[in-house]
């Protein structure tokens, strides 16, 4: 038992082993989201999550050294959010017969999202660097922590409310919007994209390929929203 800890307490100092169990974990949660028939429900990056988690408080590993041994996947967030142009460019011609309608659903969701996440953290009594932390959770991760930081948030908390939500709408949103009867595949892909940032967007991905382009757009467009909304919003809830 003594050699095994001895053993682990090396392994864990290298920058590869935390890198190689976020690729294995997100792998075993695929394989459990093919397996389920795709449900959304069985979220890989949700099994990804807790598996990691189970891994980290059983070893009793700080955050911190993870996240230098995982830091490579969290740089591939900035090139894997500009590829997204792509299928998006396929998509133009829907873009610009959907223009008015998307800037209208675009600035009603980041709004929503902002103020309905201020104002229930103030009604519980959450202030200050908390608060901060908050605001811009449904924007993309990259732009997120730089928003959290730049607000005097927790970077950290941050990463963890925008995991959340994006995980919350990868699961609901498919059947929330089959409940509400949308069947246009731009207005699905924009609203998840809006709602549930990139994780959401590998859902509409899996959905349909508009859903995904148009999941993208909404993606991006409230990342810099929200980096004008949010500052503006949360001087008004403090």
């Amino acid at each position: 038992m003594t050699d095994f800890a001895e053993i682990w307490s090396y392994l864990a100092q290298g920058p590869l082993l935390w890198l190689t169990a976020t690729l294995a974990a997100y792998a075993v949660g695929d394989a459990c989201f093919r397996a389920s028939g795709r449900r959304p429900i069985v979220n890989p990056v949700l099994i990804a999550v807790l598996l990691l988690a189970a891994l980290l408080w059983l070893s009793g590993t700080p955050y911190q050294t993870y996240f230098e041994g995982a830091q490579f996947v969290h740089f591939l967030l900035g090139p894997a959010t500009v590829a997204l142009a792509l299928p998006l460019w396929d998509n133009l011609g829907h873009v610009r017969r959907a223009a008015l309608p998307m800037l209208v659903a675009l600035l009603a969701g980041s709004t929503v999202a902002v103020v309905s996440a201020l104002g229930l953290a103030v009604a519980f009594g959450i202030d200050g660097e908390v608060l901060a932390s908050i605001a811009p959770k449904s924007a993309t991760a990259p732009v997120a922590l730089g928003i959290s930081d730049r607000l005097g948030g927790s970077p950290t908390l941050t990463a963890v409310l925008v995991i959340l939500t994006g995980i919350i709408g990868a699961i609901f949103a498919t059947p929330l919007l089959n409940a509400l009867r949308i069947r246009d595949w731009r207005a699905r892909g924009f609203a998840t994209g809006v709602a549930a940032h990139g994780i959401g967007t590998a859902r509409a991905f899996q959905v349909h390929p508009t859903a995904g382009a148009f999941a993208g757009l909404g993606m991006g467009l409230n990342a810099v929203l929200t980096a004008f909304l949010a500052p503006l919003l949360l001087g008004l809830f403090r």
